[in-house]
């Protein structure tokens, strides 16, 4: 998000975005010195107070003002509408040296005459129109203060397109850079002291709706000094303004900087030795080469305001650990600052992509002047039930997968619906039958229904849900898939609510990380599933591991490989009944008061819930799996759905269906636009279902969350 004031560092780049209003504009940093108010320095510099106040806001109370506070000033006469990257460096000599390269945001060359559609939001019409949400709040400044509504009359401003030669970052102070594997946004901008916004302004081709980067993506950003033979000898520098008192020994013990060290860089206190309100340069030492990456650090985004405090308690770090791992803090805390966090810390926050983010309240957050347009589009398969006999239909419906599937999750939406419905949010509904057909689900596509919609649910196939993506896609529209899909393209904005088989085993091997201490952990597996034994073996390197060859399970070799002085920790991987059966019964068999075992898997497919497994071994077993459901709970859902279907108890469709209605309609009321909360939000957990969306390209939004279950007297468990 483009903010209207400048950000900056103090070291060899420093790279500004600063918004202005007709002309290109320079600038300077300032160090104040004891004494100095906004009005001294505005007459110093040939400016306005007015002018230095609006570069920067953190700046409440000029009467505040404190010695050390670095300000932003602008240098020529008057202010400009622009963005600007202006790199900085220190010479080899010691003089600052500031070129300054500015993109002029020019006046529009004309406006279309707009009038807003219900379904519209700034978001869309920026996408539409190829012009930024700001530009749009700039010529109808009333966006600043009320809501985007129906029926407003909007001037979209149109703007002369820059060609490439145009480009003016296209010189020597700019290096390609190619991403690496497993670097994001923010790695990067910490590798490089910059600002996301200065990434976005470098690399304009960057999409502004998400984080992603793809390994091997180019990306123009400032040369760091040193990366040219000519800047060899230059050093990092702070700029640091003396305050009273303060001595050689007290600069040494902060910045590690020697007196004589201080004195060969700074001349005049060799001659004048060191006096208050001086404005010396102090060499920055190097920080822990460890490389920046997302294996190393997670990242976080200064808000505008934050203060020291602020982040201590909202990242569990103190001001001292921040600024062991930041040395930038050491020039002030500013609104932009992407700093490193290590990936061990515990405090009020999630991550994502590497990026920290708080915790969202989505209830009290709700927008409730939004009115939400859903679609399902589900397989109830009227076509093929008779409604007009009951008896006929309850058989039907039972015996119909897809009807059964549709009519669990639309009978937890409806519940969803009403729940909504009392936190004070309207929603518009519109339900469709598929009929399970592709033929039907395009004719449905031509209703305006689905080209208002803000989210569409379903469909439930495969081939349906791609054609409706596709088709809706067209006008950003999300579509979510309520039950496991794949494609055979890439689905941009389908959101993937079943976490993948992939995601599940990692979730297990995380869990078994967490917990495992001096167990003896073996591995079986059939032909089937070598990979998996090998990839589990991987993660753990003692285990012991028996590939079943046999269609029968090989009795002396399993036991072979159980310990009888440690607990037993068993993966069984197979999807053969008879082979499940056989080998818990021969690990059954085995307990003894010594031999402690446990049965594990990394997917629990469905041979695993069959009525001929023995279930009462799996108990005795301690059956532990990844699951994408959790533990059925006699909640506030389980109560509401009971008085609206007469007595009768949900099943997991039924509760997966109000699980994923809650979550889109309360982000629809957050941010009124998923794909936006998709960034924001991390986390969420509702009855059965726990959602955390991440972006892969072109691929989709992928949930992953799961639940870790086990077996336990009978009973089905959850265990995180």
């Amino acid at each position: 998000m483009q903010r209207p004031f400048a950000k900056y560092f103090l070291s060899t780049l420093v790279v500004l975005l600063v918004s202005f209003s007709a002309v290109a504009q320079k600038f300077t940093t300032h160090a104040v010195k004891k004494g100095e108010t906004i009005h001294s320095i505005s007459t110093q510099y040939k400016t306005t107070p007015e002018r230095i106040l609006n570069l920067n806001k953190e700046i409440k109370n000029v009467a505040e003002l404190k010695p050390n506070t670095i300000l932003i000033i602008p240098l020529d006469a008057k202010a400009a509408d622009s963005k600007g990257v202006t790199v900085k460096t220190t010479a080899g000599n010691g003089t600052d040296e500031s070129k300054s390269i500015i993109i002029v945001q020019e006046e529009p060359t004309s406006f279309i005459s707009y009038k807003v559609k219900r379904k519209d939001n700034l978001f869309r019409l920026s996408e539409k129109f190829d012009v930024s949400q700001d530009a749009i709040k700039k010529y109808n400044k009333e966006l600043y203060s009320v809501q985007l509504k129906k029926g407003m009359t909007l001037k979209i401003p149109k703007f002369k397109k820059m060609k490439p030669e145009d480009n003016p970052f296209d010189n020597g102070l700019f290096e390609m850079y190619t991403v690496k594997p497993k670097e994001t946004r923010w790695s990067i901008v910490n590798k490089y002291g910059i600002t996301i916004d200065s990434l976005l302004v470098l690399n304009p081709d960057l999409s502004k709706l998400d984080t992603y980067l793809a390994s091997g993506q180019e990306l123009r950003l400032p040369k760091k000094a040193g990366s040219t033979i000519a800047d060899q000898t230059s050093q990092l520098f702070i700029s640091y303004t003396v305050p009273p008192k303060k001595g050689f020994y007290a600069i040494e013990k902060e910045f590690g900087a020697t007196e004589a060290e201080i004195k060969a860089l700074n001349p005049e206190v060799k001659d004048r030795g060191l006096q208050e309100g001086m404005v010396i340069r102090i060499p920055q030492k190097k920080t822990d080469k460890k490389s920046v990456n997302t294996e190393n650090f997670n990242f976080y985004e200064v808000k505008q305001g934050e203060g020291e405090y602020s982040l201590n308690r909202k990242l569990g770090l103190s001001y001292k650990e921040l600024l062991a791992l930041n040395p930038e803090l050491q020039n002030g805390l500013k609104a932009g600052m992407v700093l490193k966090i290590p990936k061990d810390s515990n405090g009020d926050f999630e991550v994502k992509n590497s990026l920290i983010i708080e915790n969202v309240d989505l209830v009290s957050k709700m927008n409730l002047s939004t009115k939400p347009n859903l679609v399902f589009l589900l397989p109830f398969r009227l076509d093929m039930i008779n409604v007009d006999n009951k008896s006929s239909a309850s058989d039907a419906i039972v015996k119909r997968k897809d009807a059964n599937y549709s009519l669990g999750l639309y009978s937890g939406a409806l519940v969803a619906l009403d729940s909504i419905k009392k936190l004070g949010l309207t929603v518009n509904v519109s339900v469709f039958d598929t009929e399970k057909s592709v033929e039907k689900t395009r004719a449905l596509l031509a209703k305006p229904e689905l080209k208002n919609a803000d989210a569409v649910i379903g469909p439930l196939d495969s081939q349906s849900l791609q054609e409706v993506a596709v088709r809706v896609g067209q006008n950003q529209i999300p579509v979510i898939a309520p039950l496991p899909a794949k494609s055979d393209i890439s689905l941009s904005n389908v959101f993937y609510t079943v976490p993948s088989d992939t995601d599940l085993m990692k979730h297990m091997f995380s869990y078994v990380k967490e917990n495992v201490g001096t167990e003896n952990i073996v591995v079986i597996a059939d032909d089937e599933h070598k990979a998996t034994k090998e990839l589990i073996v991987k993660e753990f390197p003692n285990a012991k591991s028996l590939q079943l060859v046999e269609k029968y399970a090989m009795k002396n070799k399993i036991v072979a490989l159980l310990s009888s002085s440690q607990e037993n920790w068993v993966f069984l991987e197979t999807d053969q009944l008879n082979t499940i059966n056989s080998v818990i019964s021969v690990l059954n068999a085995s307990i003894t008061d010594k031999r402690k075992i446990r049965v594990f898997t990394t997917n629990k497919g469905k041979a695993f819930d069959s009525d001929k497994i023995n279930h009462t071994h799996l108990s005795y077993l301690s059956f532990t799996y990844p699951s994408v459901d959790g533990e059925d709970k006699n909640d506030s859902f389980e109560s509401a759905y009971k008085r609206m279907n007469k007595g009768k108890s949900p099943d997991k469709f039924a509760r997966r269906g109000f699980d994923i209605t809650f979550d889109v309609l309360l982000k629809l009321a957050y941010k009124q636009n998923l794909f936006e909360a998709s960034k924001f939000v991390g986390e969420t957990k509702y009855s059965a279902n726990k959602f955390n969306y991440t972006r892969e390209g072109a691929a989709g939004y992928r949930n992953h969350s799961s639940y870790i279950m086990a077996y336990d007297e009978m009973w089905i468990k959850q265990l995180d």
